[in-house]
């Protein structure tokens, strides 16, 4: 086994963004960015685990000068802090990428297919279908907002490099979002990995939807935030099990099962708290300053 790093029982802390560092306004507190900071100086390498791509949270990155890898894009990507350089993907398989896309257009929806942008240069392939389908609104807000390059097409056939997607999504209620889940779960079964929680979004982009809005994501089985981290933790030389993992929602069920030290946000859906061996404080209570606080002093 690899030596320990610290002097405490764990090496490596992965923290969620959404719901856990950031609180609901999309903000880094002050409590949480001195925390990371200490928890750095203690000796531990500190990871930013999220769904996000590295364009949609490098504002986390620099709110807490991470120095480690990110594990983005819900595990599918890890990257480099600063320039969101590619150190490692978890690519789909191709019919995996169609069968999915399929589904969603079939829907009368467009298809959002994330890719490596380093390598494709752009961050999403938007697929139309036959139809032209339409993203819904608040997906165009979301682009525009954090200014997303995408590249428009009718079909997968105009994608020259499929080898460069790492996930395929949709937004849209939840009364719509969940029965496509559960549509590509009996097409697919343990070939694939899909996650449906609530989105990030503009209230007054949301209104008029019926239900609450989500994210579907789907990505290869293979794929989830702790296969990112044990690809870190490889590189670095660190023991798995000495990782602690702070999260809140279902794509951070891997992580908080698989870490030595799974810790729930306040705030987090029940399923994590099930699985994880500590609570902490909600994501607008600086939850993750409290947990590293706790970490650090040994009690946790």
């Amino acid at each position: 086994m690899p030596e320990p790093k610290t002097n405490l029982a764990y090496d490596l802390l992965a923290i969620d963004i959404d719901g856990t560092l950031a609180d609901s306004k999309g903000r880094v507190s002050k409590e949480n960015i001195e925390a990371v900071h200490r928890a750095r100086e203690a000796g531990f390498a500190v990871l930013l685990c999220t769904g996000r791509n590295y364009a949609e949270s490098a504002f986390a990155a620099e709110a807490v000068g991470a120095v480690h890898p990110m594990v983005t894009a819900g595990g599918s990507m890890v990257v480099e802090p600063g320039t969101g350089d590619t150190l490692h993907r978890f690519a789909m398989r191709t019919q995996i990428v169609q069968s999915v896309v399929d589904v969603l257009n079939r829907s009368g929806h467009a298809a959002l297919v994330l890719k490596d942008r380093l390598a494709s240069g752009f961050d999403y392939l938007v697929v139309r279908g036959d139809g032209g389908h339409e993203l819904h609104p608040v997906t165009e807000w979301w682009l525009n907002h954090m200014q997303l390059t995408r590249r428009d097409v009718a079909t997968l056939a105009d994608d020259e490099h499929p080898e460069w997607t790492v996930r395929v999504g949709a937004c849209g209620p939840s009364t719509f979002t969940m029965p496509l889940r559960d549509e590509i779960f009996e097409l697919l079964q343990e070939q694939v990995t899909l996650h449906s929680f609530p989105a990030v979004t503009s209230q007054e982009h949301a209104d008029g939807f019926d239900g609450q809005y989500h994210i579907l994501e789907a990505f290869d089985s293979l794929t989830s935030k702790w296969a990112g981290i044990g690809w870190v933790c490889n590189e670095l030389g660190i023991d798995p099990a000495r990782t602690v993992a702070i999260g809140d929602q279902v794509n951070d069920l891997s992580m908080i099962s698989g870490a030595g030290l799974g810790i729930a946000m306040a705030n987090a859906i029940d399923e994590v708290h099930e699985l994880a061996d500590h609570a902490t404080l909600d994501h607008n209570e600086s939850g993750v300053a409290h947990a590293i606080d706790r970490v650090l002093s040994g009690d946790w």
